[in-house]
């Protein structure tokens, strides 16, 4: 099983090419393995890329602990940049459980065209342990609640225990939410940081994440578009939004990075045995 490693502004992912002959079938169950951060390659996540026609392809995508999701911004863009480097396309169709998405690749750069989110809610308080933190939830092929704060000590604050109890707050709906703190900068940036559902940690970035906080800050108020959103691994996103947020399409554009390529071991898919056992 060949694969290749690619990182979108620091969110990274396993890909491989669904036309050498691998499947969802084979993929499913291996996945909490070959993403484990010690034993196995590492990553956010794992990508299978289908080609299904002239420059499209339908994508599968599974979060680190195996569990399926809908849509990944960053792993969308890695997504292209690999069909970019397999098959030559510069623009094409990505095909998403959240939407066909259209993306664009211009180098490290790859731009990917969203949709609305569905399902915008007005800010809403949710009581934490004696705390009212409010936010915003909206959707955007998975779930996110953008909370903003104005932590000084933003980049180094630990997320936990907010973050967690957020993230399966009673008061979202049932499977909650990817958890993003958003901090607007002096310029007119934004800073953020992102808890994630999947992952059930910290990452570095989140494509859907940026755009979440993008819109819900050029909504209201706390910046203007085009929106620059500084993320933990030191890349930029730049989210151009196309009407009235937060209910408009937008366009984000960000470096998704070639880490590296190889063939699985056979004696990693083995390993399995004992992840399944409990003992890792």
């Amino acid at each position: 099983m060949n694969f290749a490693k690619l990182h979108g502004a620091g969110n990274d992912f396993i890909l491989f090419d669904g036309s050498q002959g691998t499947t969802e079938e084979q993929l499913a169950p291996l996945v909490a393995t070959l993403c484990h951060r010690r034993l196995g390659v590492g990553a956010d996540g794992v990508l299978l890329v289908l080609p299904t026609g002239e420059r499209r392809a339908r994508l599968v995508y599974w979060n680190s602990d195996g569990s399926l999701a809908a849509f990944c911004g960053n792993g969308t863009r890695c997504a292209a940049r690999f069909a970019w480097e397999r098959w030559g396309w510069r623009e094409m169709v990505l095909e998403t459980g959240f939407a066909a998405l259209e993306a664009l690749v211009e180098g490290v750069l790859v731009t990917v065209r969203l949709p609305p989110p569905a399902d915008v809610w007005p800010e809403k308080v949710f009581p934490v342990h004696g705390s009212a933190i409010p936010g915003r939830y909206l959707m955007l092929g998975v779930p996110h609640l953008v909370v903003r704060v104005g932590w000084p000590d933003f980049w180094v604050r630990p997320l936990e225990p907010l973050a967690p109890l957020l993230r399966r707050h009673s008061e979202l709906p049932a499977g909650g939410a990817n958890v993003n703190f958003a901090k607007p900068a002096a310029d007119g940036s934004l800073e953020a940081r992102f808890f994630e559902r999947g992952v059930e940690g910290e990452t570095l970035a989140s494509g859907s994440g940026v755009v979440a906080v993008a819109l819900v800050a050029a909504a209201e108020g706390w910046a203007s578009p085009p929106v620059r959103v500084a993320t933990a691994s030191g890349r930029e996103l730049l989210v151009e939004v196309e009407g009235t947020p937060p209910l408009c399409p937008v366009r984000v554009t960000g470096p998704a990075e070639w880490v590296a390529e190889g063939t699985i071991a056979e004696e990693l898919l083995a390993s399995r045995e004992v992840a399944v056992s409990g003992r890792w």
